[in-house]
């Protein structure tokens, strides 16, 4: 990657924001299991923040995504993993196919007032009987004269008890979904505005990522203009697919300022820490796990980057982009966990910067794409899936 002056001025930008609008608030948002998201977004909105790569003529900065990765990481600085993976939804996983794939209407409606921070999004895949598994997602949307009606019921739905609009993949073939027959072929992406009748929302409580809103969505005859339709009708499962990549790159940059942080926090603590009579930083496994942890951010952060700088160019990154997803899960519950080891009892209360991690990362191994899909992604494109050959 090669890092531009626009590159330095967006991370310092987001430094700040986070410094001043984000991390006085948290323990607040924490405490009350939200953030007021429109509010941030609109202040976000306001610096151009959630539009960095979207076209200039529906408010964005009209940037590639090497930008929007700059803030992800900076975004790393937020004490709490609730908000940076609130604001990611709505910059890299609900509007990008929308902005690629949508009509001009569309986009002058969801995507420009989302860009401004006056609209929340929220992605809608997931369902009770799975997340990972998307070809078996079983909500409708049935057409009647100029509508869809839209059945069923969504899960795990971040900014879901407070956006405006949903980008929901469903079935919109739903006799071949049934026969088992195409079930990559009969789903569409469609805007769902929040408002319409027939909607109901659930909050769902979590044992982690507290200052974000999660929701399980019900949908019962929700009537949605036909026009609604994201791209073309029976290609939702190749356009979400295309959504994954951003949304998996994006996870994976915001964890390295996050780990990166927490190991200086350790290494602060235990310099400090006494036992024995010396600092506990002194024992040579305690510097030396440290050094490892670093050394293996260091690596998720070339991955990452070279990921990042493909996918500029152009090139499909689906191994790189579930690489790295599937390292910065697994790397995040590794640093929380050894450094939370170092914090002894400390390191087990409530309020602990450590602990708050050790909660809030766990999800990264499980959300957009649990670490087996990555792990089967990466095996079938290494060719490597019994009956495969690369």
């Amino acid at each position: 990657m090669k890092f531009t002056s626009e590159h330095t001025q967006i991370a310092d930008t987001v430094r700040k924001f986070v410094a001043n609008e984000i991390n006085p608030f948290t323990a607040e948002w924490e405490k009350a299991g939200i953030f007021p998201a429109r509010a941030l977004f609109k202040k976000m909105g306001d610096l151009g923040l959630l539009g960095i790569k979207y076209p200039t003529e529906f408010g964005g900065m009209g940037l590639d995504f090497s930008y929007s990765m700059v803030m992800a990481e900076a975004l790393g600085d937020c004490n709490v993993g609730g908000v940076p993976m609130a604001i990611g939804v709505q910059t890299d996983m609900c509007t990008p196919a929308l902005a690629r794939f949508g009509s001009d209407e569309l986009r002058n409606q969801y995507l420009a007032p989302a860009i401004a921070g006056d609209m929340v999004g929220c992605i809608g895949v997931s369902e009770v009987t799975g997340g990972s598994d998307v070809a078996a997602l079983k909500t409708t949307a049935r057409k009647d004269g100029g509508d869809y009606v839209i059945n069923g019921s969504k899960m795990w739905i971040t900014n879901g008890m407070q956006a405006d609009w949903c980008c929901l993949l469903a079935n919109t073939s739903e006799g071949e979904s049934a026969a088992g027959k195409n079930p990559h072929k009969n789903k569409s992406l469609i805007i769902v505005p929040m408002d319409a009748p027939g909607i109901t929302r659930q909050k769902i409580e979590k044992i982690g990522m507290h200052s974000s809103d999660t929701a399980q969505l019900f949908f019962d005859n929700v009537r949605v203009p036909q026009r609604n339709l994201i791209g073309q009708e029976g290609m939702g499962f190749m356009l979400q697919m295309l959504q994954f990549q951003e949304e998996r790159l994006y996870g994976a940059a915001s964890t390295l300022r996050s780990l990166d942080n927490l190991i200086n926090l350790t290494i602060d603590y235990t310099r400090q820490r006494q036992t024995f009579g010396q600092p506990i930083l002194n024992n040579q496994v305690v510097h030396f796990r440290l050094a490892e942890l670093r050394t293996e951010v260091e690596c998720l952060r070339a991955l990452t980057y070279r990921a990042v700088e493909q996918y500029v160019g152009g090139k499909d990154v689906t191994k790189l982009a579930s690489m790295a997803k599937l390292k910065a899960g697994r790397l995040s519950r590794e640093v929380t966990d050894s450094c939370l080891q170092y914090w002894g009892g400390m390191g087990f209360t409530a309020d602990n910067p450590i602990s708050q991690a050790y909660r809030d990362s766990r999800l990264i191994s499980i959300g957009g794409g649990a670490d087996e899909i990555m792990l089967g992604i990466i095996c079938k494109l290494e060719g490597t899936l019994p009956g495969k050959a690369a």
